[in-house]
Formats: C-alpha cells, structure tokens, sequence
C-alpha cells in the first residue's frame, strides 16, 4: 500500500511554521508496512485542495490530509472535501456530545455556535473520536481509496494517528513489514565511506537498498527492504550489517533506530559505567549540552554546564588565568583545555568536554581564522584537545563543532 500526505496550511508555505506533522505520520506509516509516495503541501485556498486531493486519488491508496479543521472562517477543508465527494456537512451527534465534554471539563468560556459546528461532518464521512480537541478527524472511502483528514494541532494528529488511524488501517490492509536499520557513523565523509564500503555495497542483494544521510561529519548509513516474513528480513539484513561492521569498526557509533542518536549512545554508555559528564561551552553556545538535555533521564550521568562566551565569562566563571589567554589566545589549545578542566573541576563530575572557536563572521577577542574550534576532553587522569577548521559558514561552524565534539567525547568514554 502506497499513501501521500497533503499538509493545508499558508503558514506553511511561508516558513512560519514547520511542518512536524508529516514526519511522524510518515514513520508511523512506514511501521505497519504502508510506504509513503509523496508529500504535498499547498495553501488555504479550495481550487488547489480539491487538484491536490485529484492528483493524490490517482497516485496512491491512502491519502492523509492534516490541517484546515478549526472553527474559523479561514479553515476550508472540511467543506472542500465535502464538495470534492459531492457531498453535504451534517450534525454528528457523538461529535457534538465529545465538545460539550471537553468544553465543560476544561474551558471557562461560553461554548459559541462556532464551535457546535465542529460537530458537522460530510455525510459519507466516519468520524474519528479527538479525545484533545475539538476537531474530529474524518474517514472517507472511495472505492479501494482512503481518505483521511486530520486536524494540524501536532499533540491531536499524533493522537488521532495512534489511536485512531493505525488500529483502522491493519484492520483493512494486509501490508508487508518494512524494515530500516540505520548505522551511525562518525569521523569519515560522504566519500571516503563510499570508497571504503565499496565491494560491500556493489554484492548487496537486489532487495535491500543502501542510502547514506549525510551530516556535518557524521554519516548515517541506512539499510531498507521490505516483504511479509519479517523474521527473514531482519536475518538477512543483519547478515549484511555483520559483513560491513569490519569496514567502519573504528569509526561506527550504533544504531539510530535503537539508541536513537549519538548523543543517546553516549548517555547509555555513561550511565552503565556510572559516570559523569559536564560540559563547557563558548562557540557552541550551550548546542552541546541541549543535544543531552533534551533528553529525559539526563539527569543520571549529566552533572551540568556553563556557556562562558565572553572572554571575561571563561576568566570569572571557570576560572581560565588571564595570563594564559593573553599568552595563547582565547581561540587556542591551551585555552581549551584549561576550559574543560576546570569544568570537571567544577561539577566533580568523570569526563568533561570544553569548545572554544571562532565561528564569525567576524573574528570577535582573538586573530585565529574564522572557522577554527578547538575542543578538548578531560577525565580525571588526562586532558587533551584538537584542533579543527569548520570553514567560514557560522551555523555550519557551529554544527560541525557540535557533532565533533560528541564524536571525540564517544570515542574517549568508550576507550575502556
């Protein structure tokens, strides 16, 4: 089974708000076996949502539409998809009885005419029950085709998708498994692990397919086949995982579909072995410290951080001798060092990690050129850094420091 996905929204197409949805209806799709043939964006204006819903009834069996579902007068979709089926908006009384509900349970206001008319639907349509909201998804077949339309608030699409959606879609299909196992790679490019993996690649069989997914010095290699006997799947793919493992031994950092992403690799590592991290920042600005904390259960293995940005910050806050950035520079080795030292100094913590730079576009306290960083690990025993040039693009600087930065941290937690 095939579906395409039509996000309706202005707000999208003028970058004012990111499309989230698409992504999650897409992996949650691609679970039970349905892949996802195109994704469609287009405006609140009805003459391009009923071409969009055309295009997509001869494309694909499962079409998705999110967005368009409030109460005001800029929301179309309801009636453009009740014209698109020749069809008219009545009252769904469980709808109804579902708002009443939720508005006694948790809004003060007066519930208004506007929002009783949430409870109209098209005719052929089956509602589906928003538990958050009140807006209901809606559930229209057309011959083998589905039509489903969803309301954009994120938090209601996510529960409509799991609750409602997906229990409806394997009752009605019966879809192949898909797997994906994606390997996450650090310190070689595009290129060079192209190059290495050659052989590997080119004796790969015809049904399962290879992509890399580039990133600022991380590479991630994804492996995809689907078929109806999973367990065969899984041995063959892990059989191909098995043959290339020796190629990227040194450089290879786990798997995303498992750990989820480097900086989970590292929180899992660290909390087996009950140690601890602490992170000082300049360059990078606390990016370093968000990639962890943004993860709940921090807490076990992060101690803290600080972003000392200013020159004066690293010499009040860490305690970096002024004399050593009048020697060295503020942009330099021993700077970087002394950073992450007494960073783990500071929170008692086992492993600290420190970056310093000059991301620009200016070169700000010190003459290094635009694009150099140095980063430097400490543990209780040793501290060292090294230096890098991430080119003149300052987000690029910025990203590529970050993801370094979590690439020496790996390779040094995972020494012992």
């Amino acid at each position: 089974m095939i579906a395409e996905i039509i996000t309706i929204g202005d707000e999208l197409l003028i970058g004012q708000v990111i499309d989230t949805n698409s992504s999650f209806i897409a992996k949650q799709l691609n679970k039970i076996g349905v892949s996802i043939y195109q994704i469609t964006s287009v405006q609140d204006e009805k003459s391009h949502i009923l071409q969009a819903l055309s295009d997509a009834e001869h494309r694909v069996d499962i079409v998705i539409i999110t967005g368009g579902l409030g109460p005001t007068k800029d929301d179309i979709t309801k009636k453009t998809i009740a014209e698109y089926f020749n069809d008219s908006l009545v009252r769904d009384d469980s709808v109804l009885q579902n708002i009443e509900t939720i508005w006694k349970q948790h809004v003060r206001t007066t519930l208004l005419q506007v929002n009783k008319d949430q409870a109209l639907i098209p005719s052929k349509s089956k509602p589906l029950m928003n538990r958050l909201g009140t807006a209901p998804g809606m559930w229209i077949e057309k011959a083998e085709k589905v039509f489903i339309s969803l309301p954009g608030v994120p938090y209601e699409m996510k529960a409509l998708i799991d609750y409602e959606v997906i229990p409806k879609l394997t009752d009605k299909y019966h879809c192949p498994f898909i797997l994906h196992r994606t390997l996450m790679v650090y310190g070689l490019g595009e290129s060079a692990l192209a190059e290495r993996i050659e052989a590997w690649e080119d004796a790969l069989p015809e049904h399962i397919k290879l992509a890399y997914l580039p990133n600022l010095g991380q590479m991630r290699l994804r492996l995809s086949t689907k078929g109806f006997d999973e367990q065969k799947l899984k041995r063959e793919v892990q059989e191909q995982i098995d043959k290339v493992l020796p190629y990227i031994k040194d450089e290879f950092a786990g798997f995303e579909d498992e750990e989820g992403s480097v900086e989970m690799v590292i929180a899992k590592q660290l909390t087996k072995i009950g140690k601890t991290l602490a992170i000082a920042e300049s360059c990078t600005g606390g990016a370093v410290a968000e990639r962890f904390t943004v993860h709940s259960g921090a807490s076990a293995y992060f101690k803290g951080g600080v972003v000392t940005y200013s020159t004066q910050s690293k010499i009040n806050v860490l305690q970096v001798p002024k004399s050593l950035i009048d020697q060295y520079s503020v942009v330099s080795a021993q700077v970087a060092e002394a950073m992450a030292k007494n960073a783990l100094d500071l929170f008692q913590s086992d492993y600290a990690i420190a970056t310093t730079g000059n991301a620009g576009p200016t070169k700000g306290d010190s003459d290094a050129d635009v694009g150099t960083v140095f980063i430097a690990i400490a543990t209780k025993t040793q501290v060292y850094s090294q230096e890098f040039n991430f080119g003149n693009l300052r987000l690029k600087v910025i990203n590529k420091a970050v993801n370094k930065a979590l690439e020496m941290l790996l390779k040094e937690i995972f020494k012992n």
